[in-house]
């Protein structure tokens, strides 16, 4: 996550099924959608893993050096041998002229394109475990369990993972410049996962759009936990990338440096008074860094919303 607040002026309230008005529109959840699988915790972790390696193999970081470069081919490769079809966008605004790496499965209907995404970079303090390989791998699981299961789909899934988010979110920022007005239209929502494995955890939903964060919402209710609206990701992370061009944007987020209150205590457990991820930015972002309920429970929750959305 960006580590300093940026504001997104002259953004208007993102209103569900007022394409009337001529604001954008989402995409209810299907009453027919299939039943979304299990995410598995276990490959989470396994990529997890691979992150760090590679981090370690490159000055404890994956920044716009040679870890962020690893990090692409890495789940370029896993997603390749999918049969996704993945594009390397090279981002000419980033540090390093580092690269998006966009991957889409090929089934559904290609006007109307649920789009998911994350950072991969991490700062150079550290290798990023929590922000943001938890995000990036839990998206890059949920797409190797839609190429597994292969359910029938209602549109597109894209997935995206971002370059140079810490400096100002460059690469989302440039993807979003670089589509047409007609391409930026058929993305019928764009749901962002930055720090969703943070050690003193909170359980944060995107409340930009109601109807996205309802989906989100009923899973969570589903397993007893309750939620709050995301007030510390506000403008920090890629979704103000979308959120600026008028997409719909909804995501999760388990706290970054912001801290956990007494009540916040009461309803999640874990230390009130401390920071919700107190290796924020630093060298002990690692492996070690997350536990498991946050990043099963949200993983989870992602598989759950793109089978609501964006199958049949």
């Amino acid at each position: 996550m960006l580590w300093k607040k940026k504001a997104v002026a002259g953004l208007a309230t993102l209103a569900f099924a007022c394409g009337s008005l001529g604001q954008p529109t989402v995409a209810a959840a299907s009453p027919s959608a299939a039943v979304a699988p299990d995410i598995s915790l276990a490959n989470i972790k396994a990529h997890l893993g691979q992150l760090e390696t590679i981090a370690r193999q490159n000055g404890g970081n994956r920044s716009a050096s040679g870890g962020y470069a690893a990090s692409v081919s890495y789940v370029e490769g896993k997603l390749r041998a999918a049969g996704y079809t993945v594009r390397r966008q090279t981002c000419t605004s980033c540090a390093g002229r580092t690269q998006n790496l966009v991957a889409e499965w090929p089934q559904g209907d290609a006007n109307r394109v649920l789009m998911l995404g994350a950072h991969l970079d991490s700062v150079s303090a550290g290798p990023g475990i929590n922000d943001n390989g938890s995000g990036s791998a839990s998206i890059l699981e949920v797409a190797l369990t839609l190429a597994r299961t292969n359910p029938a789909m209602a549109q597109r899934v894209r997935f995206a993972w971002w370059a140079d988010e810490e400096s100002g979110m460059r690469g989302s920022k440039f993807y979003v410049n670089s589509l047409s007005s007609a391409e930026r239209a058929k993305i019928t929502a764009y749901l962002n996962f930055d720090m969703i494995g943070s050690k003193n955890w909170g359980y944060f939903v995107y409340d930009d759009v109601a109807s996205l964060k309802t989906v989100f919402d009923r899973y969570f209710a589903s397993v007893g936990i309750q939620t709050e609206g995301d007030r510390e990701g506000d403008g920090r992370s890629d979704h103000a990338s979308f959120k600026s061009a008028g997409i719909p944007v909804g995501g999760l987020a388990t706290g970054a440096g912001d801290v956990k209150t007494t009540a916040q205590q009461r309803k999640w457990g874990g230390t009130a008074g401390a920071a919700f991820d107190n290796c924020y930015h630093r060298a002990c972002d690692t492996v070690a860094n997350i536990p498991d309920a946050p990043l099963e429970r949200n993983s989870d929750a992602i598989g759950y919303a793109v089978w609501q959305l964006a199958t049949t």
